[in-house]
C-alpha cells in the first residue's frame, strides 16, 4: 500500500520493478524513522482537533493508538511489511485497522513531503544530542590526561622535522580545545535542525486552518521553518549542515589518531597501549599495530567526504521535493553511529594509555632547545637576528649546548594549559543547546 495509490495504479513487472528500485533502502532507514513519525503524528492529530478538523474524541483515540506504537516501536517489536512503501504507510495502515475511518483522518492538512522533513529533523535532533553527550564524554578525558600528563615532555614537529618542546599536557589539551570548536559548529547545525517544517505540506502550505505554531510547541522545537517553500528547500540543506558538523569532529579524531600511529612508532616511542588493544601479524612476532587508530582514521576519513557527497546529490535541484532526497539517508544517517563508534574506540584507548617519561633527555632531541637558547640571549639584549645567527654557528659547529629548566608561563603554553579556560568554553556551548525543551515536549506525547 502506498499513500499516492490509485486505482490504476500499474501492478504488473514494470511496476514492481519501478516499485523496487523507487523504494530502495527506504523501509531499514524508515525503522530509524519509526518513533519520529509516531511523535509527529500525535502532536499533529492534537493540534487537529484544536483547530477543529477532527473531533476531540477522535484525536484521543488516535493519540492512544500511536502512543501503542510507539511501545511498539521502542520494545524492538516493531516492523514495515513488505506491502507498504515506508513508515508513513505502514502507521496509517495500523491506525486504520484499529480505528476505522478515524484513522484515515490523521494525513489530513499534512502531505508525505512534510511528514518526512519532520521525521528526519526529529530523528538528527536526537541524533545530534546523543553525539554531543559521546563528545563532552571524550572532551573530558582528553581534559583530564592534559592535566595528568602537563609535566611530560614530547618532542614538537612542524613538516615532521623536530621543532620544539611540547608536552602532553599540550598535546590532550589541543584535542580537548579542538573538540569544543567542533561542538560550536554542531550547535550551529542543531540550531537549523531545530525548527519545526510540519505544515508545509508538499511545499506550498494548506487551505486548511492549521496551527503550526502548536505543533512547533507540543514537539519542542526552537521556532517554525516559517516560509513553506523554504521549509522543503531545507530538505538537502539541513543534511548537508549536519554533515560538515559531523565532519569537523571527524577531522579532529583523525587527526589525533595519525597523531598516535606516528608516536606509538618504534622510530618515535612515545607512547604505548597493553597489548590487547593492539594487534600482531602473521609472520612478525615482535608487531603491535594501532589498527583501532588506523580504523578510526579511516572511517573519520570517510566521513569527512559526506558534506560533498551530499552536496554533490543536491547540486542544481529547483525548489520543491524531489526523490533524489530520499538517497541521502542512506549516506547521513550510518554516519552518526560510525562517529560515536569512533568517538568510544577513541576512549578506550585513551584511558589505556602510557606515556613514556623524560623523553628529551635523548641526545637526539637536544636541537629543539634551539629556540630556548635564542630566546636567553635576547632577553640578555642581544637583538633577535644576531641571537639566531649565534645558535645557529654553535649547532654547525657542534658546540650547541642546553641545560635548563623550560619556563613557558604565557597562557596556552606548557607551564600554563588554561585547562579550566577550555572547559570554560566547552560548557559555554553546551548550555546553548536546548536539550531540556525538547525533551520534556517529547516526554509529555508519549505520557500516557
Amino acid at each position: 500500500m502506498k499513500l499516492w495509490q490509485k486505482e490504476n495504479t500499474a501492478t504488473g513487472d514494470m511496476g514492481k520493478l519501478v516499485e523496487a528500485f523507487t523504494i530502495g533502502n527506504d523501509r531499514y532507514f524508515d525503522l530509524q524513522l519509526a518513533p519520529f513519525d509516531v511523535l509527529g503524528s500525535i502532536a499533529h492529530a492534537k493540534m487537529l482537533a484544536a483547530v477543529g478538523l477532527i473531533s476531540n474524541e477522535e484525536a484521543e483515540q488516535l493519540v492512544h493508538e500511536l502512543r501503542n506504537i510507539y511501545e511498539e516501536i521502542v520494545a524492538g517489536r516493531f516492523s514495515i511489511d513488505n506491502n507498504f512503501e515506508d513508515i508513513h504507510s505502514q502507521v496509517e495502515f495500523l491506525l486504520t485497522e484499529k480505528l476505522g475511518d478515524t484513522g484515515k483522518k490523521i494525513h489530513a492538512a499534512r502531505s508525505r513531503n512534510d511528514q518526512v522533513l519532520l521525521d528526519i529533523k526529529l530523528f538528527l535532533r536526537h541524533e545530534i544530542e546523543a553525539l554531543v553527550n559521546e563528545v563532552h564524554g571524550l572532551f573530558k578525558l582528553l581534559q583530564q590526561k592534559s592535566e595528568q600528563y602537563k609535566s611530560h615532555l614530547l618532542p614538537g614537529y612542524t613538516h615532521l622535522q623536530l621543532a620544539m618542546p611540547s608536552s602532553f599536557g599540550l598535546w590532550f589539551g589541543a584535542y580537548a580545545e579542538s573538540l569544543a570548536d567542533d561542538i560550536i559548529t554542531l550547535h550551529s547545525a542543531y540550531e537549523i535542525v531545530n525548527k519545526n517544517p510540519l505544515g508545509s505540506a508538499a511545499g506550498y502550505g494548506s487551505s486548511f486552518p492549521i496551527d503550526r505554531a502548536q505543533t512547533t510547541e507540543l514537539l519542542g522545537f526552537g521556532q517554525l521553518n516559517h516560509n513553506v517553500v523554504y521549509a522543503q528547500m531545507g530538505r538537502g540543506k539541513t543534511e548537508r549542515v549536519t554533515a560538515q558538523a559531523l565532519s569537523n569532529i571527524a577531522d579532529t579524531l583523525a587527526r589525533m589518531s595519525m597523531d598516535a600511529c606516528l608516536y606509538l612508532n618504534q622510530n618515535f616511542d612515545l607512547i604505548s597501549f597493553p597489548s590487547e588493544l593492539t594487534t600482531g601479524s602473521s609472520i612478525m612476532p615482535h608487531k603491535k599495530n594501532p589498527d583501532v587508530f588506523e580504523l578510526v582514521r579511516s572511517h573519520c576519513n570517510r566521513i569527512k567526504a559526506l558534506p560533498n557527497e551530499i552536496m554533490m546529490m543536491t547540486t542544481n535541484l529547483p525548489s520543491g521535493y524531489h526523490r533524489d532526497l530520499q538517497l541521502l539517508k542512506e549516506n547521513l544517517f550510518p554516519a552518526f553511529s560510525t562517529l560515536k563508534d569512533c568517538i568510544n574506540m577513541t576512549s578506550l584507548m585513551l584511558q589505556n594509555i602510557s606515556v613514556k617519561e623524560n623523553i628529551l633527555e635523548e641526545e637526539k632531541y637536544k636541537y629543539l632547545f634551539s629556540v630556548e637558547a635564542v630566546n636567553e640571549l635576547v632577553s640578555q639584549g642581544v637583538p633577535f637576528r644576531e641571537a639566531y645567527q649565534r645558535i645557529a654557528a654553535d649547532i654547525a659547529s657542534g658546540n650547541f649546548k642546553w641545560d635548563k629548566p623550560l619556563s613557558h608561563t604565557h597562557e596556552g603554553s606548557i607551564g600554563n594549559l588554561q585547562t579550566g579556560a577550555i572547559d570554560q568554553m566547552m560548557q559555554d556551548v553546551l548550555q546553548r543547546f536546548d536539550f531540556n525543551k525538547a525533551d520534556q515536549a517529547i516526554n509529555a506525547l508519549i505520557e500516557k
